[in-house]
């Protein structure tokens, strides 16, 4: 086989690389959850140091990235990081409904949503091969897929966050009837014993709930990050780097939602011009360069977050003045 020359994105990846990536997000799920074994609720400071270890952690990566392969490469994987990262907002909105639907007590999320992580590594893992092999084999799943992006950030415009009643998820309720189930909480056990056989308890099914929409989640942003890049490799770092810090940024974010009013516009942007740019790479303009990506993705993210902190503030301060001539709030 040719060895890509250094600097091209498409580059095949060693067996050793896989290995030693696989490694360190061992190592560092390892070291997460022995930091957190005794189920104690995380405060803003915590997550907001580990937010920053994990982010640092998936900006260190590009650097690697930069330093062996080149540019081009290192782009890519930015633009794809930058982009799931952006799209885990969404499933942050998601993970705050179900946890208050369930009533998971706060000392137990954190249990929850790691192996939430764990499992949304293993589904996104599947996903990114099966989705790279499907657009090297066939022209025509590039459209599709890419239709199926644009389709996506207009229903995310339009219809705002999907619905996520558990009571209405096939998943859940398939699980429920399998499976016995507890009515309650049992400290943070997923199954007890009771009655002389073993049952999942509510705990369990929130977990389910969780991996149940994340692989929707999933199939959303693996098919966005295929349009910048098809290199498995990048696809499924950028992936992980992401993921891994979705359990601090919920700590982070999940009271601080309401001032990312109009993130989900630009998400929605970059979904349909992920699509765009899938579309286009069958045709004769073919594939937009990994700079216009970068640029598209990190305009988009600025503009979006910083129109939501704009209108956030004049909210404010509509009600602080609304307040101050009205006496009494």
């Amino acid at each position: 086989m040719r060895r890509a020359p250094v600097g091209d994105a498409t580059f095949p990846a060693p067996l050793w690389a896989w290995a030693a990536v696989t490694v360190v997000i061992v190592v560092m799920l390892a070291i997460d959850l022995l930091s957190h074994r005794d189920n104690h609720v995380i405060e803003l400071r915590e997550a907001l140091i580990w937010s920053a270890v994990w982010i640092g952690a998936g900006l260190l990566f590009g650097l690697v990235i930069w330093f062996w392969r080149g540019g081009e490469p290192a782009v890519a994987y930015y633009s794809g990081y930058l982009l799931e990262k952006a799209l885990s907002v969404d499933n942050v909105f998601v993970f705050a409904l179900l946890f208050g639907y369930f009533r998971v007590p706060a000392a137990y999320q954190h249990k929850v949503l790691f192996w939430g992580v764990v499992g949304a590594l293993v589904f996104r893992l599947a996903f990114i091969i099966a989705g790279a092999e499907l657009l090297q084999r066939l022209a025509w799943a590039g459209v599709v897929l890419g239709a199926f992006l644009i389709w996506t950030g207009w229903r995310l415009a339009v219809r705002g966050e999907p619905d996520v009643d558990p009571e209405r998820n096939r998943v859940v309720r398939l699980f429920r009837r399998l499976v016995p189930t507890e009515a309650g909480y049992h400290g943070d056990r997923f199954t007890v014993r009771a009655g002389g056989r073993r049952r999942a308890t509510l705990l369990l099914v929130s977990l389910v709930a969780i991996e149940a929409t994340d692989v929707v989640f999933a199939i959303d942003s693996v098919a966005a990050i295929l349009a910048i890049t098809t290199n498995t490799f990048l696809v499924w770092t950028a992936n992980a780097f992401a993921v891994l810090g979705l359990r601090s940024l919920y700590f982070c974010l999940a009271g601080l939602l309401r001032h990312f009013g109009y993130l989900r516009y630009g998400l929605a942007v970059l979904l349909a011009f992920a699509g765009l740019k899938l579309i286009l790479a069958e045709t004769p303009v073919g594939k937009l360069p990994i700079w216009l990506t970068f640029t598209v993705v990190v305009v988009t993210l600025s503009v979006s977050i910083g129109w939501s902190a704009f209108s956030a503030r004049r909210g404010r301060s509509r009600a602080a003045g609304g307040r101050g001539e009205g006496g009494k709030p």
